[in-house]
């Protein structure tokens, strides 16, 4: 099996010229208004380096011909060369549940390239995208054990029907996104350019919608050494979440508060395990976990 590593642009740009790994997966675009600045570097520096290359693209809910559109023509020039893929996932999405929606952003990218997407979902969350089986290959994500630090992969056999198998078993995402991928680098070769002969055609211009407020990528590094962005946002909680002094576990609680009630936030982070909001106080901040990091489930709904 490759290994693969997946970046985005609050990764440290070292990622994506891993020595250990195969392939470097990097987030292009998100929404219709975003396109990840680190892209293009980090495609570069794999590319110079060897890598077999991806490409993903994140849903944002609203139209996914107009999401598919915006992605092809941000990447049009990578295309044939690196494998595409759709981020299918619950945060910032606001068509999460559509079971259809997918389907119809992978029929408009392979409308308009021959290239059918790789779909990458929670493996709790496969029901959602189950009507791309026939034409699209799974980058399931699934930590069936402790996540290791590490490369030290321990298997699959969790079920992802109605997929036989998978293409790529995301098994790690706390320090870093790990990914056992189930092909060989003729495989991978292939599912980027199916044909040898693909062309791209102009899309039609897309019309930007509304930048998610986590798109701008505004970052900075708190003591310990965690990324957070910049973000001014609400957050309701669907069951009792502890507000704390710091973003751990382990730091000291302020108040507990219940389901229904919302908290102001100014940015927000992933690490230790859950994404994390900063909440503004009079003396200070506020910390609260949101989201199970492993599993992705959240603890209510943003704004």
């Amino acid at each position: 099996m490759l290994k693969m590593v997946d970046v985005f642009s609050g990764s440290p740009r070292s990622f994506a010229t891993l020595p250990e790994t195969d392939i470097t997966m990097i987030k292009a675009t998100q929404g219709t208004g975003y396109v990840n600045p680190a892209c293009n570097i980090d495609y570069a520096n794999a590319k110079a380096a060897g890598k077999l290359l991806g490409l993903y693209h994140y849903c944002a809910g609203g139209n996914p011909i107009a999401e598919a559109d915006y992605f092809i023509n941000n990447i049009k020039n990578y295309v044939g060369e690196a494998v595409l893929a759709v981020d299918w996932e619950g945060y910032q999405n606001s068509s999460w549940g559509n079971y259809n929606y997918v389907r119809q952003f992978v029929n408009r990218v392979h409308e308009l390239t021959g290239v059918w997407c790789m779909v990458y979902v929670s493996q709790s969350e496969i029901r959602q995208v189950a009507n791309c089986v026939n034409d699209c290959s799974l980058w399931v994500a699934y930590y069936k054990y402790s996540q290791p630090l590490n490369w030290d992969y321990q298997g699959s056999g969790f079920n992802i029907a109605p997929w036989e198998v998978f293409t790529v078993h995301q098994f790690t995402g706390t320090d870093m996104d790990r990914n056992m991928v189930n092909t060989t680098k003729e495989g991978w070769l292939k599912m980027a350019n199916p044909n040898n002969d693909i062309s791209i055609p102009e899309p039609s211009p897309v019309q930007p919608a509304e930048v998610h407020k986590d798109e701008k990528e505004v970052s900075f590094v708190d003591d310990l050494g965690d990324t957070w962005f910049k973000e001014d946002g609400k957050f309701t909680l669907d069951v009792a979440v502890n507000l704390r002094y710091g973003a751990r576990t382990t730091s000291n609680i302020i108040a507990t508060l219940p389901a229904g009630s919302t908290i102001k936030y100014d940015a927000f982070s992933r690490h230790a395990g859950y994404v994390w909001i900063r909440q503004p106080r009079e003396n200070g901040y506020g910390y609260m976990a949101v989201r199970d990091a492993k599993t992705n489930q959240p603890f209510g709904k943003f704004e």
